[in-house]
């Protein structure tokens, strides 16, 4: 992975201080180990799921489903996987009749994924999946330990993982609840782990990498009343739902009241995908308010060679440019005079540069965001890793239903 920024800032004090405090929060935060962990249980487990199973179902919400959706839909269109993975993600009932239209449950195994046991929309669409399939082989559960829901499966001796302790939801994809499914479907999770952990040795153990990330983070906590808003700008339809992720990682990690004042900070993420948002949300970063950073991803070597044919067309003339010219050439070029374009209007930027759509690449894009949310998060002297606005509409909702079987 290759990364540029084009912004300057010299703040080498800040920078050594927020490096010191995250490499001192390994201890007690659990997502910086994932990449060393031994992933023997998980494949033992993946292998012991009856091979007549044809798809995989994720019942989860949040950090739950986001990281394994965001993985799965980078590597599907480049390869050609063992089974199909879904998301039971939404209450929406037009979304759970349309899922279900897709699988049969008789060949499906259920993943029911809550940190906490409790998660209402989790426990909602369970609740009608196991009326419609009450078969309790067909769903394994992921918690927490000594959560109902560990309680709940012991009583009905289903099976079950724990996740590993004092790693949050948004930032588990790289545990359990992400590898397991993922595994599941085919997908090479060594090697995922092994992308997370080239990006970890090389913050904390190198000098380029570490710099530049440390210098992002600073660059965004320092400009953070003028530069409110940061967004990814990925070329490639595959990011698409890594975009998701970042913005629940970003926004639920950062939106915060600060740990050592009353007031309240955050950064708002936006993903968008090129080219086809250069003809809609570009023209606001072009002309609107300089309030945006951007960061581009492109990919480097797309596993296709689909070219342009060598096609005449009458009165378009002007567009045989295009004849015999890959599209993935095509991309990238669209990529790189979008960043010209808004060099030239001096607006923050960086780029990402991932070498081919494989686990290693997606694995280090993503360990690499959960590294510079933990940095901003230092720098802006919030808590990272809780979200106390998320808990108070659980609250409230929880309240209302009480309620509601009461009249």
């Amino acid at each position: 992975m290759k990364h540029k920024i084009y912004f300057k800032l010299k703040n080498k004090g800040v920078e050594e201080e927020a490096f010191q405090a995250i490499v001192e929060e390994q201890d007690s935060i659990g997502y910086y180990g994932l990449p060393e962990q031994d992933i023997s249980p998980i494949l033992t487990y993946a292998s012991s799921i009856d091979e007549a199973i044809e798809d995989i179902a994720v019942i989860g919400i949040g950090g739950s489903s986001l990281g394994a959706k965001a993985i799965y839909e980078f590597i599907k269109p480049s390869q050609k996987l063992s089974r199909r993975l879904h998301f039971f993600e939404s209450t929406d009932p037009l979304n759970i009749q349309t899922l279900l239209s897709e699988i049969d449950l008789k060949k499906t195994h259920f993943l029911v994924i809550s940190k906490s046991g409790t998660t209402i929309e989790t426990f909602a669409i369970y609740k009608y999946l196991y009326h419609l399939h009450p078969h309790i082989d067909s769903y394994t559960f992921i918690t927490d330990a000594n959560s109902p829901l560990e309680a709940y499966a012991k009583e009905m001796q289903a099976n079950y993982l724990l996740m590993p302790p004092r790693v949050g939801g948004r930032f588990s994809v790289l545990s359990n609840v992400g590898l397991l499914p993922l595994a599941l479907c085919g997908i090479d999770i060594a090697s995922l782990l092994q992308g997370a952990k080239g990006i970890k040795d090389a913050f904390f153990q190198g000098e380029a990498l570490q710099h530049t990330i440390l210098k992002k983070a600073v660059f965004y906590t320092r400009h953070q009343c003028k530069y409110r808003v940061n967004g990814i700008f990925a070329y490639s339809e595959t990011l698409k739902y890594f975009c998701e992720w970042y913005v629940q990682l970003w926004g639920e990690s950062l939106g915060k009241r600060q740990r050592h004042s009353a007031f309240n900070v955050g950064l708002t993420p936006i993903g968008l995908i090129g080219p086809k948002d250069q003809h809609s949300f570009l023209q606001l970063i072009m002309d609107g308010t300089r309030n945006k950073t951007l960061t581009f991803i492109k990919v480097e070597a797309f596993p296709s060679e689909l070219t342009i044919p060598h096609v005449k067309l009458p009165h378009l003339e002007s567009l045989d440019v295009l004849n015999d010219l890959p599209f993935s050439t095509l991309i990238n070029m669209q990529c790189d005079s979008i960043i010209e374009a808004l060099l030239d209007e001096d607006i923050p930027l960086d780029t990402i540069t991932l070498p081919q759509i494989d686990e290693a690449s997606i694995g280090a894009l993503i360990y690499y965001y959960e590294l510079l949310t933990s940095l901003v998060g230092e720098l802006m002297d919030v808590n990272t890793y809780d979200q106390p606005g998320v808990e108070a509409g659980k609250i409230i909702l929880k309240e209302k239903l009480k309620k509601l079987k009461e009249q």
